[in-house]
């Protein structure tokens, strides 16, 4: 017995392989936006500068995880949509966890980064 994939499964499927297919690109911005961020601090730029490039990283983590985390699902195929004991089975596979580990690895940076990285807004009076 075959299992029939619905037409809603393959467009989340079809949606997570566009965005899975970004993910070298999204990586290598967030690589970027970090460079940049880190050569603020290290030449303590203004704490505007250092901010809002500190949110430009958030921005290029969030993005890079969420192309890993489609990449996972995609990985995955369009019965793991559906099927949740199929995709805990395919979750298993080397190929997916290794996929898992990176995506769960970018979560981890981007929560870090804004527990401890992003430094505070300056307060303007106001007047």
């Amino acid at each position: 017995m075959r299992h029939r994939i619905g037409m809603e499964a393959m467009r989340q499927y079809h949606a997570d392989t566009e965005l899975a297919r970004q993910r070298g690109d999204l990586l290598a911005a967030a690589q970027e936006a970090e460079a940049r961020f880190r050569e603020a601090q290290a030449r303590r730029a203004a704490t505007i500068e250092q901010h809002k490039l500190a949110e430009e990283f958030d921005a290029a983590l969030t993005a890079a995880m969420r192309a890993a985390y489609a990449a996972q699902r995609a990985a995955i195929g369009p019965r793991g949509y559906e099927d949740r004991i199929f995709r805990r089975k395919a979750k298993a596979k080397p190929a997916v966890h290794a996929i898992t580990a990176e995506a769960e690895h970018l979560l981890t940076l981007r929560e870090t980064h804004r527990l401890n990285g992003i430094p505070a807004e300056p307060l303007e009076p106001a007047v």
